[in-house]
């Protein structure tokens, strides 16, 4: 349970007065005659009554579309509910709501590359791409794929193939082969889009020889389309079979208006993946009018964007952020992208961005935070942050100490909404509430409309203790379907096996004393040393506490009829682990978190492996110490570093 006496923030009572949050809440009053006064009396009402607030958040975030009745059909069924049943709806008209000279795209590159692109620019590009997509034969349910940085031009093709109704699929450049083909060999584009190369830590890196292998195994792409960064689109185009650069690919067309086909409000817009670190990637069908919806609540009311704010989330089109961040444009922001390093070509780079460009709202991971914070950053010290109002945090649990960091050394006054969720709802679960104090180490507070509770292995809830994270209720964005799974029984597997009728994340979560959540870290990572459930998390939050060490993982070890945690630590160079440097971890852990959370074994390694939205891999590294193999390396942004965990001595005594 959280130690603190006081909040580490506080919105002022004018903040509250005017905050999204207040004005949904006395929209909702005024509409159905209720007397609602803070958010958790709106929650409450949210999950109570799902027809009703859905209705309000399609009306109050300006909707383009027909909304039709009824609102929700089969409430009772999970999976089986069905939202806006008759609705009809274009993602893409809602997306280019905005017209004029204003900045709709601000992109910056590692490599210093910058420019704008305004809403009238924007239009224009999605435009040729659609009559360029149609002359390609893209129609209706097509698939297309993009394997890209974050680039204007990325946002722009999703916006073209969504305009047909064609399904977007996407991963970012630096994926090996066989990831690519793991992902798009199972949907079958037939469009494939992709870079000439990209920068990543000073490093320029082509990409060529890998198009020629993936383009290969993707038969049903009857065109590749390669996107210039490097500035070697023509060329990397001339040696793939079927390819031919952007500016070729477009040339034919004149920009007219945009034409959108309204569609089903559950037509399948982005097929996103599974991490993929225990056999190949599932493939998640999300539906256009769920993604919409979840995130103009999540953008309109809890982040409070308006028009004409500025918004990042440092992210890859690998990531489903990178899908939450381009839905800003329906509340009328700027999007700010940023692709490379985020510490290159100094540590600063990210700041630089926020400080320079003015910007309202900065999403980035909790790793992020956690590097910075160990780097010894002070942008507080060193950058003017004054329009900063909302620093975001998601990927993994931001622990304790980041919250601390954030307000001694980023911005004292700054909303920090630590916000969980993931790849298989393309939205939040848990989130921020700008009208409530935040509290070290917790989330502020479960989402609105979204039935979330903590419940035991017996499927009773609990508060005050670990448990898993469930949903009660249905919601918009549960996927419409997994591809290639014709009678649903992975999509059933995958999250209502465990309790029939409810979603079962697959995260631990525990409920606070202020009606906040702590995210212990995903329960099938969950340790067991003597039966007792011990979230990573925990262990973790302790651990990089420690100056010495720069990132730590931890597994269980099937031992002696039970199981022990092992702890991996990376160190700062220069450093052995010795045995003072053992007993003071140790001690770390003990005093900081309780004697059952102290590893058996401390083990100093060189690397983590990691997934390629950045998440490490407790799974991967525990089937490497068991000696089991890893069924899919490629979902791992550093496969190698798994021979690092093979056959260790110490873990054979």
């Amino acid at each position: 349970m959280n130690a603190s006496t006081s909040p580490l923030w506080s919105p002022s009572p004018e903040a509250v007065r005017g905050s999204e949050i207040t004005r949904f809440m006395q929209e909702a009053n005024r509409r159905f005659g209720l007397a609602l006064s803070d958010y958790r009396q709106l929650h409450a009402w949210s999950v109570e009554n799902l027809p009703a607030f859905w209705e309000l958040v399609w009306d109050y975030c300006g909707v383009i579309g027909e909304r039709g009745t009824p609102l929700l059909a089969d409430e009772n069924r999970m999976p089986g509910a069905k939202f806006f049943p008759n609705a009809k709806l274009s993602f893409a008209e809602n997306m280019l709501r905005k017209t004029g000279s204003e900045p709709a795209m601000i992109f910056r590159g590692e490599d210093k590359k910058a420019y704008r692109l305004s809403f009238d620019e924007l239009h224009a590009l999605v435009s040729k791409l659609q009559h360029a997509m149609r002359a390609a034969g893209v129609q209706k349910g097509d698939r297309v794929a993009a394997m890209l940085p974050n680039l204007p031009e990325s946002v722009a093709i999703m916006l073209a193939a969504s305009s047909i109704g064609a399904i977007f699929s996407s991963c970012s450049p630096d994926f090996g082969e066989r990831g690519v083909i793991d992902r798009f060999g199972q949907i079958e584009p037939k469009l494939f889009f992709a870079c000439d190369g990209y920068w990543y830590a000073g490093k320029k890196i082509q990409i060529g020889e890998k198009l020629q292998t993936v383009v290969k195994n993707l038969p049903t792409a009857q065109k590749v389309i390669i996107v210039p960064y490097l500035g070697e689109a023509k060329e990397t185009a001339a040696k793939l079979p079927r390819a031919t650069d952007l500016d070729s690919f477009l040339a034919p067309y004149q920009a007219k208006k945009v034409e959108f086909e309204r569609l089903p409000f559950d037509h399948p817009l982005y097929i996103l993946f599974s991490s993929g670190t225990t056999g190949v990637p599932k493939c998640i069908v999300h539906c256009a009018g769920g993604v919409l919806l979840q995130h103009l609540k999540e953008h309109r009311i809890h982040f409070g964007i308006r028009p004409g704010d500025r918004v990042i989330w440092f992210t890859t089109l690998g990531w489903m952020m990178w899908n939450w961040l381009v839905t800003s444009l329906a509340a009328e922001a700027t999007l700010m992208l940023y692709d490379g390093s985020p510490f290159h070509p100094t540590q600063t780079v990210m700041f630089d961005y926020v400080a320079e460009e003015k910007i309202d709202v900065f999403g980035t991971s909790a790793k992020f935070i956690d590097a910075a914070k160990k780097a010894g950053l002070r942008p507080m010290d060193t950058h003017d942050l004054s329009r900063m109002r909302v620093l975001a945090s998601t990927g993994s649990p931001l622990v304790p100490e980041s919250f601390d960091y954030v307000y001694d050394a980023v911005k004292k006054d700054v909303h920090l909404a630590s916000v969980s969720g993931g790849t298989d709802l393309c939205a939040c679960f848990v989130g921020g509430d700008p009208t409530s104090p935040v509290w070290k180490g917790e989330i502020q507070a479960p989402a609105l409309g979204m039935a979330v509770d903590v419940w035991d292995d017996t499927g009773k809830p609990v508060k005050g203790e670990r448990g898993e994270l469930v949903c009660t209720k249905p919601f918009p964005s549960m996927p419409v379907m997994f591809w290639n799974d014709p009678e649903g029984k992975k999509y059933h597997s995958a999250y209502f096996d465990r309790f029939p009728g409810i979603w079962c994340h697959g995260d631990f979560a525990e409920w606070t004393e202020h009606g906040g959540m702590i995210i212990h870290g995903r329960s099938d990572a969950t340790l067991n040393p003597q039966g007792v459930r011990i979230g990573t998390a925990e262990i973790y939050a302790q651990v990089e506490q420690v100056p010495e060490v720069v990132e730590s993982i931890a597994v269980g070890q099937e031992w002696d009829g039970d199981t022990r945690i092992v702890l991996f630590v990376r160190l700062r160079d220069g450093v052995k682990l010795d045995e003072a440097l053992t007993q003071k971890i140790k001690l770390q852990v003990r005093t900081g978190a309780s004697p059952r959370h102290v590893p058996a074994k401390i083990i100093q390694i060189a690397d983590i492996p990691r997934t390629r939205s950045g998440k490490i891999t407790e799974l991967a590294v525990r089937d490497v110490v068991h000696g089991r193999p890893v069924k899919n390396t490629e979902a791992l942004a550093n496969p190698e570093a798994l021979d690092l965990y093979k056959d260790l001595p110490a873990l054979r005594s």
